[in-house]
């Protein structure tokens, strides 16, 4: 070791090992705050406001509809945001890259608490739908550049750690956000389920000024504006003719024919224009990969069916059921918690069996199955019933949600990885917009018959319309005693009428299950997090941050024992996990302190000198004071060791790992070996800070 010293001395004053040069990919970190608890916190919070206004308007809607009207518009509160949420997220991504992610960041919040702030003042249903729209890009923005700057603040080994946090909060807003629509609704006002945004946002936009500190650096793109824009009009042509088509207008009148011809029209341009688009929004070469095709149409079957039911089923509930706001929120919990149940256990089996295809199958037929049973649902169903089948259709979505994401990334090259998960997540999007606006046609279109059959010859008191009645339910209240039960059965017939004509949607994703290929699903890919599974908007991110983010597993306790056994026996050598650990880190900072190891690693101190015991009774290691150092033979194990490491790192990354492999995927290789030593709080401060160091480890 006294040989290798050329000037590489460690910092004396603070104890620390020799400064290396910065790497690419975590390159340019020394200027963030070590404490990135407050910034994290921040964009927690910013998640927050996107995630919780996906699910905490549909418990207000049916009281939004009484008070602004428009039942036949209820659908677009929510088709306006998801569309627009939806088009923004790939532009806020590349924007971010290019401009920077803290100013673009910020943008995001203002728009998301303007259009917040406009939602609560609407006067009508039209204004209503436009302010949700706007709020809808601030939206797609906070979703995706908060998760894009976890990876500038933390190294790949520590990723995984804070996304699961942004995966925890969409799995508590999914519970608490129904819960919190209804008691805002009906304690305070709906107009309270858009203000909660403001000191919130507030907050989250004062912190991420003064404690978010990231460099700038600048990636340039070529943005695919006119494919994103073609795409977003497509959508909302389809979805325009969907939700007006035999309400507004009738099948064959010239509007809803001529948004049909404009969106096939748009369509046409769009492949013209994503074939020579230079960063396609969505590469067409996808759709010639089996799997992906195949998990496009299941996540558009997934949404539809996933969104049209949330939104449709708190009117029931409080119209039908009569149960107040609140309550409708707490019933719909059992649908939240097997669709939550289902996609953890799910995502968790399948990353360790390596088998997953039972799950689509057998998800897609229970989603059908469930969709069947809330067709069972009427006026007179017990509360007990209304949970059983709520939890079934739950546990059917959330066995499919989780593996849909996790195939796609399995059956592409790594250089489509990233565009591939997006365009994965866009479809369930685009099928939750169908889904809202579908469901909205099918419910207007029975209420309007079903109410002029049931009060066919009756005589309404003054006042009181079979139109008065589908515009607002609370007209019921108003009904004769007599009349008020067929009323009922009326909303609650057309209602779950909806769930009938989407059971055969859901049957055929069933099919279409059976035709997808098992491939044999690489070390690298495991379970999304819940922001890929519970998002209504795409997830946008690079290749290189979904193989961080499936890498950073490694960085868990578990991870790294499994890792070290695997590298050890790889070596050929008998020896602890720990022990293989002990000599890289010799190798890598020069000596080790197995004392102050344990009070600065995760690893227990027993385990430490166990391992420690072991390096120094096969003369690996011997004692310079209380430090441990290498043996000449100790150093040429490690070496083995390290490129052991390596070469399991690879494997892990199956067939991306050609020998074309991009100098991205090779520099993460790279980091994540180093990283494996320990986290920079690891690293040895004393007892030798003026000793060189030996190796890259």
């Amino acid at each position: 070791m006294a040989g290798d010293t050329h000037g590489r001395t460690g910092n004396v004053e603070d104890g620390q090992p020799p400064e290396r040069a910065p790497k690419k990919g975590v390159a340019a970190r020394e200027n963030v705050s070590a404490n990135v608890l407050v910034p994290i916190g921040a964009l927690l919070l910013g998640m927050l406001l996107a995630a919780l206004d996906q699910t905490i308007v549909s418990t207000a809607l049916p009281t939004i509809v009484s008070d602004l009207g428009g039942m036949d518009h209820l659908s677009w509160v929510v088709t306006a945001y998801l569309l627009a949420s939806t088009a923004a997220t790939p532009l806020w991504g590349k924007l971010g890259d290019q401009y920077g992610r803290k100013r673009l960041f910020q943008i995001a919040i203002v728009i998301f608490l303007i259009g917040s702030a406009l939602c609560g003042m609407a006067q009508s249903m039209s204004e209503l739908i436009a302010f949700r729209a706007l709020q809808g890009v601030g939206g797609g923005g906070l979703m995706v550049l908060s998760m894009a700057i976890v990876g500038d603040l933390v190294p790949p080994r520590e990723r995984g750690r804070y996304q699961g946090l942004f995966g925890a909060v969409f799995g508590a807003t999914s519970v608490l956000g129904p819960l919190l629509g209804g008691l805002f609704t009906e304690h305070l006002s709906w107009r309270w389920v858009f203000y909660v945004n403001l000191p919130v946002g507030v907050v989250a936009l004062a912190v991420i000024a003064a404690a978010l500190h990231i460099p700038h650096r600048a990636a340039k793109h070529v943005i695919d504006y006119l494919g994103t824009f073609l795409i977003a009009s497509v959508a909302t042509c389809l979805v325009l003719v969907a939700s007006l088509g035999g309400t507004t207008w009738s099948w064959g009148s010239p509007q809803i024919v001529g948004l049909a011809v404009l969106g096939v029209v748009l369509a046409v341009v769009f492949v013209a224009v994503e074939r020579r688009a230079a960063e396609p929004v969505l590469p067409l070469k996808l759709f010639r990969i089996r799997t992906f095709t195949l998990s496009a149409v299941i996540s558009f079957i997934v949404g539809f069916a996933m969104f049209g039911a949330m939104t449709y089923l708190p009117t029931f509930l409080q119209v039908v059921q009569g149960v107040s706001p609140t309550m409708s929120g707490v019933h719909m919990l059992p649908m939240v918690l097997g669709m939550l149940l289902a996609s953890t256990a799910s995502g968790q089996i399948v990353s360790r069996t390596g088998r997953w295809k039972v799950f689509p199958v057998a998800g897609t037929g229970v989603t059908a199955l469930g969709l069947l049973l809330l067709h069972q649902l009427d006026e007179h169903s017990s509360t007990a019933e209304m949970s059983t089948f709520f939890f079934v259709f739950g546990l059917g979505l959330g066995l499919v949600m989780q593996v849909l994401v996790l195939i796609v990334q399995n059956a592409v090259s790594y250089e489509d990885l990233g565009v591939a998960t997006s365009g994965a997540t866009f479809f369930r999007s685009i099928g939750a917009s169908f889904g809202v606006a579908i469901f909205g046609t099918i419910f207007a279109g029975r209420l309007g018959e079903k109410l002029t059959d049931a009060f066919r010859g009756a005589q309404l008191p003054p006042g009181v319309s079979v139109d008065a009645l589908e515009a607002d339910p609370r007209g019921i209240a108003e009904l004769p005693e007599a009349l008020r039960p067929a009323a009922l059965s009326a909303y609650a017939s057309s209602i779950t009428d909806v769930f009938l004509y989407a059971a055969p949607v859901a049957l055929l994703g069933f099919v279409l299950a059976w035709f997808l290929k098992e491939d044999r699903l690489r070390g690298s890919v495991t379970a999304p997090d819940l922001t890929e599974t519970l998002a209504s908007n795409p997830v946008e991110r690079s290749s290189y941050d979904e193989v961080c983010r499936a890498l950073s597993v490694l960085g868990t306790r578990e991870g790294r024992r499994e890792i070290y056994r695997t590298i050890t026996e790889r070596a050929g050598y008998d020896l602890l996990p720990a022990a293989s650990w002990l000599l890289l880190r010799m190798k890598k900072y020069g000596w080790a302190e197995p004392g102050v190891l344990a009070e600065r690693s995760s690893v227990p101190l027993t385990v430490i000198l166990e391992a420690a015991r072991q390096v120094e009774e096969r003369r690996l290691a011997v004692r310079e004071g209380i430090d441990l150092v290498l043996t000449d033979r100790g150093r040429a194990i490690a070496e083995r060791l390290a490129q052991a490491r390596e070469d399991s790192l690879a494997d892990l990354l199956g067939n991306w790992w050609t020998s074309d492999r991009p100098t991205d995927l090779t520099q993460l290789v790279k980091e994540l070996n180093e990283e494996l030593c320990g986290s920079e709080r690891e690293r040895p401060r004393n007892g030798a800070a003026g000793r060189a160091v030996g190796g890259g480890g």
